[in-house]
């Protein structure tokens, strides 16, 4: 085999070590969801305790994504990527033995100290392996492993714990953890570094102390207690630790993040973009599964076998779209991505009990066609305008603002959600009284239908109005599960629009750029 030939298949190896890293970490927060009732059951506690076993994970996770890009540039790529896909595999295997719930939450902890740093990592990897006309094919399959997996958790997540012991959803990624370290020393080649410098102490407190209170609070979602003191202090506290974070990082001259990135015209936009695509992608893998769950009576399991139709379009597209992107640029491949997305979304914001499985999972399928089109190729069309020395710290920023952003679209569509369900129920409750001859009909056949069972006459009388009460309440939650998708699917074409004011020059920033003026 020729230096070329080799080359060549050295890098495409070297993709694939960052994807099995990428999918385990991205696979660990949403596999474990199904777990939660196991875990309550075998550790004997209750909610309040158990969701400290996801808290802790995602504000670690959090806190850890904005050292990244100094560790980075520190100790080197390779170096900084073994060791957070170590950290992540050691976490994993102590999570299997965990013994109690508090030992769960420690170990938990130390898998989000390696996983955190994986996708930022990961990205600054490709972008060294591959050249500016290869990456978005490359970014298209790095893209198969952080969309598919949120999909892929549920259904592999319930199928281990009905079949199996529910230990394994962590020790299985021990071997492969193990596999991914050994062929990342093998494979992967030591990137540039640069001269040690002071660390940013000020914005590293900042940033921890803003992300950490601001996640802590949104990611109670639909159960924030905003009358317990506790939650206004903390967003308060938080907001102004990242008001002293943004002002104090602009301002020193070699930042823990790198706000002047925002700077560059097409990685801000790019950034704007996939914040609003985040909001557009919860209508499908948030608020449809509270439909599927909640109302249609599906189990996790189900639920998760039909969101796998989507996720596998997705990934189908990343790889495709991702090669048209070194073609054509983003544009063109963007547009049509986000106009299906739109599309369908809107489609999909009409959903009821009467539309079949198959309709849903088509509907779904077609939006992650969409988004598989549109979304590796709007963050490498980003990415691709910063310096390639500063990738570490645009990965790192990215992946910060894309963690504070889903936690924020959850809680906003779970608040969306719920205002809207108790309009709808009041709007509909106060329509059924003596005088509307549709409801007093529903009543009367459903108490003579009580009383043919045995029923006295009050008591079939209450639970007719019971059983209406419940069809009203059941319909004014579809219809705000409705209200929510179509939200996203407005959001959506936001995003389109945003699309549109993208330059369409690709800018050369890939190389040195020892002036800074891509910065």
């Amino acid at each position: 085999m020729d230096d070329e030939k080799y080359e060549s298949l050295r890098k495409w190896l070297g993709l694939f070590v960052v994807i099995v890293g990428t999918f385990m970490a991205v696979l660990d927060s949403s596999i474990l969801n199904i777990a939660i009732p196991k875990l309550m059951a075998v550790f004997g506690v209750t909610v309040d305790s158990i969701k400290w076993v996801l808290t802790a994970y995602t504000l670690a996770l959090g806190a850890i994504i904005p050292l990244a890009g100094y560790l980075s540039e520190l100790i080197g790529d390779k170096k900084l990527y073994i060791f957070a896909l170590a950290t992540f595999t050691i976490g994993s295997g102590l999570c299997g033995f965990a013994w109690s719930n508090s030992s769960m939450i420690v170990f938990r902890i130390i898998q989000a100290l390696g996983g955190g740093m994986i996708q930022p990592v990961g990205m600054s990897i490709i972008y060294q392996l591959f050249s500016p006309k290869e990456r978005g094919l490359a970014m298209g399959f790095y893209g198969i492993a952080a969309m598919s997996a949120p999909a892929i958790g549920p259904t592999l997540g319930g199928y281990i714990i009905e079949h199996m012991d529910w230990r394994l959803i962590f020790i299985l990624k021990i071997p492969i953890g193990v596999i991914g370290v050994f062929l990342a020393l093998i494979l992967l080649t030591e990137s540039p570094r640069k001269p040690a410098k002071p660390f940013d102490f000020v914005g590293f407190i900042s940033s921890f102390v803003a992300i950490v209170s601001i996640l802590y609070v949104l990611g109670q979602g639909a159960n924030i207690d905003w009358n317990d003191i506790s939650n206004p202090i903390l967003i308060a506290v938080g907001c102004c630790s990242f008001l002293l974070f943004f002002l104090y990082e602009l301002i020193h001259p070699d930042p823990l993040v790198d706000l002047r990135l925002l700077k560059n015209y097409n990685f801000c936009i790019s950034q704007i973009v996939s914040s609003v695509l985040t909001f557009a992608l919860m209508g499908g893998s948030f608020i449809m599964p509270l439909f599927m769950q909640n109302v249609a009576g599906y189990s996790a399991m189900e639920t998760g076998k039909i969101l796998f139709p989507a996720a596998l379009a997705t990934g189908i597209m990343m790889p495709i779209s991702g090669a048209l992107f070194d073609r054509l640029g983003a544009k063109p491949v963007v547009i049509p991505g986000l106009v299906i997305l739109a599309f369908f979304t809107y489609k999909l914001a009409f959903v009821n009990l009467d539309m079949s499985k198959a309709t849903i999972i088509y509907l779904m399928a077609m939006r992650g066609l969409g988004l598989g089109i549109a979304i590796m190729p709007i963050n490498t069309a980003g990415l691709n305008a910063v310096p390639l020395p500063k990738i570490a710290k645009a990965s790192a920023l990215s992946n910060t603002l894309k963690q504070i952003i889903s936690a924020l679209s959850v809680t906003v569509l779970t608040n969306i959600t719920q205002s809207q369900l108790a309009i709808n129920y009041n709007h509909m409750a106060s329509q059924i009284t003596l005088f509307n001859a549709t409801a007093v009909s529903v009543i009367k056949r459903l108490q003579a239908l009580y009383a043919q069972n045995g029923f006295s006459q009050e008591s079939a009388k209450t639970a007719a109005i019971s059983v209406l009460a419940g069809k009203v309440q059941q319909q004014a939650y579809i219809n705000a599960i409705d209200y929510a998708i179509f939200i996203t699917a407005i959001i959506a074409v936001m995003a389109l629009i945003l699309t549109f004011i993208m330059k369409s020059k690709e800018e050369k920033a890939s190389l040195p750029d020892p002036k800074g003026l891509n910065a």
